[in-house]
């Protein structure tokens, strides 16, 4: 279940506001001709020659004061609030396990990612990234394999967290090999004792199953006794890519061969069939992530999304401004700023 909160401000009675005029032309007006004389003198019409009258300093502050109570009071009576919208996000009940081939052979270089040449791990994880970020309200977990799996991360809800995970993925944490059959059984562990509405595993290998003391096929029949259903992708082409070679461990210095890869598509098919699902063939990013957004589309449910609003009115704040400088300019024009009668 997933919060989200959106703070904004409104006014429940903007109509009030079109009276912000007043103050504007009180402030302009008394301005020009200062405030009323508290003694008169005899015409000073010679005098107007030398220049235009204005108010003194401490009626100008005066002055200002009445303005800003004035706004102040136009604001309060506005209704200025501050609302907050709720939307509560159900998770939509699916659990999904995604298994990843992190073997020697997935670092062929014969995908690409924007343009430019990518090694079959990178693609991966790139365009992973993507369908999990497509699927916010799914618990995602995540397992890499080569001669053995290991867990990336267990079913969650925090997507965050899972991509850090996965950035952290990388060829050659354990020994070479493809095991399939431990993957899939892994995975299944993580899912078993789940009560989503479904469980999904989706599994993304370049190689034959050569390592594990599982087949492929019993762990298929596991993954469908427990109710689990089997997306099978053979990533990479058949047929001939560079593929890097360490020329001197010393020094780390990598070249590129063009070799012979072909992977057992036959296995995963079979896999995908026992286990209910569907196997798909990926031998470039684009064919990739088309793959994935057709799983997007298999594998959807109703998100139930719930909103509330709450609103926090803020007139009393805007009333005190006004009553304050109200208060402060009667007591400074009977004491301080007292006029000569």
């Amino acid at each position: 279940m997933n919060w989200y909160n959106l703070a904004k401000f409104s006014f429940a009675q903007p109509w009030w506001l079109v009276a912000l005029a007043l103050p504007l032309l009180l402030a302009f007006r008394r301005g020009r001709i200062g405030g009323a004389p508290a003694v008169v003198y005899s015409s000073t019409d010679i005098l107007q020659k030398l220049g235009k009258p204005r108010a003194e300093r401490a009626g100008s502050f005066s002055n200002a004061l009445l303005a800003l109570a004035l706004a102040a009071g136009i604001f309060a009576l506005a209704r200025p609030q501050i609302s907050n919208s709720f939307t509560q996000v159900q998770a939509s009940g699916i659990d999904i396990m995604i298994a990843l081939d992190v073997s020697a052979s997935m670092l062929t270089e014969d995908f690409s990612i924007n343009g430019k040449r990518s090694s079959r791990v990178d693609a991966i994880k790139e365009i992973t990234q993507r369908f999990i970020d497509a699927r916010p309200n799914d618990r995602i977990g995540m397992l890499a394999f080569a001669g053995r799996p290991y867990i990336v991360s267990p079913p969650t809800l925090d997507h965050g967290w899972l991509l850090q995970n996965l950035e952290r993925v990388n060829i050659g944490r354990v020994e070479d090999g493809t095991a399939i059959g431990s993957a899939l059984i892994s995975a299944a562990n993580r899912l078993k004792n789940r009560q989503a509405r479904s469980r999904v595993v989706v599994l993304l290998s370049d190689g034959d199953n050569n390592a594990g003391r599982v087949s492929p096929d019993t762990a298929a029949e596991a993954a469908r006794a427990l109710g689990l259903k089997v997306y099978t992708i053979g990533v990479g082409t058949d047929g001939i890519a560079p593929v890097p070679v360490r020329r001197n461990p010393l020094t780390g210095e990598i070249e590129y061969e063009d070799r012979q890869v072909e992977y057992d598509e036959k296995t995963l098919r079979e896999v995908a069939k026992i286990a209910e699902g569907q196997f798909f063939r990926a031998d470039s990013s684009d064919k990739l992530e088309s793959i994935y957004a057709t799983i997007d589309k298999l594998e959807k449910t109703t998100v139930q999304v719930s909103k509330y609003r709450e609103f926090r009115d803020l007139f009393g704040w805007f009333a005190a401004v006004a009553v304050s400088c109200l208060g402060c300019q009667m007591t400074l024009s009977q004491t301080l700023w007292r006029r000569l009668p």
